[in-house]
């Protein structure tokens, strides 16, 4: 019984304190003395001097927080009069005294208009709502930009708010609920669902706002901002398909290959699939794009690159052809080594594919000049003397061209690059050596000069096996 009765009292005590901060100065002995102080505060106020409106409005306030019974002015009024006195104030005692009578402000207001305290001019349950919502909302603003309150609560308070004002929303709570919400998702408060939930709410309320020709503005600046907070996390909590209808728009827009190789490269970055068709014709797109261009700059870097060109004519066995590059890549060349390199490489395929051995001969000491003492030019010169000596006359003359090609190779020793391979092939060739019964016949003696016949004609010193 003593419990019953005492939540009986607690009741009826909430209910007289309920009543009380919704008291208006209807039919009460201060009416008019209320009703005055209203009158002199508001005109302060209008002006925004919160200083001089501040004794009157507490006043009207104390005497009848809900004035006529009909507006909630009372409440919004002190709540302005106290954030103004927020923005000077040094005292941190006097800004945490600020910031509760704000808070307190807003809750009985939004009480007297839920408890029927202050009856609106719409008195239905949805515009009670929709009111209750708004402020709820504009509390939920103060409380991240004025009052530095705690995210969890601010967040159950915009919460609250869009409970009952759903896509009528105003466009001051979608900055503050996106940014409270990356926040707390990023701090391990907020699941992705939440997170993901609470970004469609903002879409939704900016869709349902633009079309309001004085805000609709308002509305537009409010959701760019909430999503660039959202940016954040949106690789996070969002799949394939939400950054498809984000990104694809801007692309079907101003398609390019280029952009369909990036959007591509994204959409894989955040899982989708090359099965999907958007990402199948983005991956198309490129492809064949690229194979173009790669064709293209395959083209221009052959056509400046004649060297490139003469080695493919080469493997091709178009053996004219690659010389024509090869000498084509000369006249272009200002480089003496690469020069020197071109010309081996013209007389490589005269001696060794058309068996030209003048020519392939003129072409290898052209590369000597250009480059002294490389012994790759050397080399084949002493090549083509042996390969050639079968068919350089008689016995004699035979012989005298392997040691044309012996001398080449002693001189391409002093290259180190080819200083084994020469003394490899001196050693195979020593054996073809004149011999000396042969000299003796011809009157020939060792260190006598002899001069090689057939197209070799070189003047070599005789050495006998």
């Amino acid at each position: 019984m003593r419990r019953l009765l005492s939540i009986v009292v607690t009741t009826i005590l909430l209910s007289q304190g309920a009543f009380a901060q919704c008291e208006s100065w209807v039919g009460s002995p201060n009416e008019t003395e209320a009703s005055d102080a209203h009158v002199i505060y508001r005109t302060s106020f209008k002006s925004k001097n919160y200083t001089e409106a501040f004794d009157s409005w507490k006043k009207a306030y104390e005497m009848a927080p809900a004035a006529d019974g009909k507006r909630t002015t009372h409440y919004i009024d002190g709540i302005e009069i106290y954030k103004s006195f927020l923005k000077t104030e040094t005292d941190d005692a006097k800004k945490k005294e600020y910031k509760a009578e704000i808070v307190k402000l807003y809750d009985q207001a939004i009480s007297c208009i839920e408890s029927g305290g202050v009856t609106l001019k719409c008195n239905t349950d949805e515009c009670k709502n929709a009111r209750v919502g708004q402020l709820l909302g504009r509390k939920g603003f103060d409380m991240y930009y004025t009052l530095n309150s705690n995210y969890s609560e601010n967040l159950k308070v915009l919460e609250e708010s869009l409970a009952k004002t759903g896509t009528k929303a105003e466009y001051s709570v979608m900055m503050p609920l996106a940014a409270i919400a990356v926040y707390q998702f990023k701090n391990g408060k907020l699941d992705a669902e939440k997170a993901r939930t609470f970004h469609a709410q903002i879409q939704e309320i900016a869709e349902n706002g633009k079309s309001d020709e004085r805000l609709g503005n308002y509305y537009e600046d409010a959701l760019k901002n909430a999503n660039a907070s959202y940016k954040e996390i949106e690789r996070d909590i969002f799949d394939c398909n939400y950054f498809k209808s984000k990104w694809e728009p801007g692309y079907r827009a101003d398609a390019t290959p280029q952009k369909a190789k990036d959007l591509y490269n994204q959409l894989k970055l955040q899982g989708c699939d090359d099965s999907d068709p958007l990402v199948a014709e983005l991956k198309s797109t490129y492809e064949k794009w690229a194979q173009g261009v790669n064709s293209q700059r395959q083209a221009e870097f052959e056509a400046n690159n004649p060297a490139l060109l003469a080695s493919k004519a080469y493997k091709a066995g178009n053996y004219q052809e690659a010389i024509d590059r090869y000498n084509q890549a000369i006249s272009d060349e200002t480089d003496a080594s690469k020069k020197a390199g071109y010309h081996t490489s013209v007389a490589s395929i005269l001696f060794r594919k058309m068996k030209k051995y003048g020519d392939a001969r003129g072409e290898a000491r052209k590369a000597i000049k250009l480059r002294p003492g490389w012994g790759k030019p050397i080399m084949m010169i002493g090549d083509m003397y042996a390969t050639g000596a079968r068919n350089c006359g008689d016995s004699w003359n035979q012989r005298l061209a392997v040691l044309a090609a012996i001398d080449k190779y002693q001189q391409a020793k002093s290259d180190p690059e080819f200083a084994s391979e020469a003394a490899s092939k001196i050693s195979k060739y020593r054996s073809s050596l004149p011999e000396k019964a042969e000299g003796h016949m011809r009157g020939v003696k060792p260190g006598q000069k002899q001069t090689v016949g057939c197209w070799i004609g070189e003047s070599v010193t005789v050495r006998f096996q």
